[in-house]
């Protein structure tokens, strides 16, 4: 996820969501060597870490923060920073599968993320119409499940969502939504969802911080896949 200037403005405090939601953080080359045993001591149960962008990119910390979120006993997943300017969405899921971006039904890996937001390097929508836009999830999503059997997660705003996709809920049945709002409370969602699975809340240590919305046997049968 890039840092948009609002979110750098937050500066949350990662005990001060319920005890209940399991916590987590999602890392990018930008954390570099990340200290996995502090975050635990804080709470932490879970962490997205980047691993690939458009299919030119992959994070070089990816294997040491993924290898050490394991060994500290985290659930964690990968996510794809999307490019849909660049080639389809189909390109792009098989990119992020074969680097880091796969699934296994064993209880300490989540579904990957597809983090669709902001251009950050022109038009906020990637030049794609709404309705093309919504084919190019439709087409990442389709080939994610077909390797992996699962749905990839959603990372978005409300508001970009709203902007480049037309607001669609032909998502919300399938995917689960993992909602970026920085704040005390999560804010409207996109058209169809009703609940997010996952939220980021705001940031600490130059970190983004999230929160699953369950306990933590949801969050196991999340990983599993049950």
């Amino acid at each position: 996820m890039k840092f948009l200037p609002l979110w750098l403005c937050v500066t949350a405090v990662i005990t001060k969501h319920s005890l209940a939601d399991p916590l987590g953080i999602d890392v990018a080359s930008y954390q570099g060597n990340v200290d996995w045993n502090t975050w635990k001591s804080k709470g932490v149960m879970f962490a997205y870490i980047k691993a690939t962008e458009g299919t030119t990119y992959t994070n070089p910390y990816f294997s040491s923060q993924y290898t050490g979120a394991t060994n500290t006993g985290l659930i964690r997943g990968g996510y794809h920073f999307a490019h849909p300017d660049s080639s389809t969405g189909a390109t792009q899921a098989s990119y992020f599968l074969k680097h880091g971006g796969g699934w296994s039904p064993d209880g300490i890996t989540l579904p990957g993320a597809l983090d669709i937001e902001y251009n950050p390097s022109g038009t906020e929508c990637y030049g794609l119409s709404a309705s093309s836009m919504v084919s190019w999830i439709k087409s990442f999503s389709a080939e994610y499940h077909a390797s992996t059997t699962r749905y990839p997660v959603i990372y978005t705003t409300t508001n970009w969502w709203t902007t480049c996709t037309g607001n669609s809920a032909t998502f919300a049945s399938t995917n689960p939504l993992w909602l970026a709002h920085p704040g005390s409370s999560i804010g409207t969602l996109p058209a169809g969802w009703s609940y997010t699975t996952f939220w980021q809340y705001g940031t600490s240590d130059n970190t983004d911080l999230d929160e699953f919305n369950g306990d933590s046997a949801g969050l196991k049968r999340m990983a599993l896949g049950s």
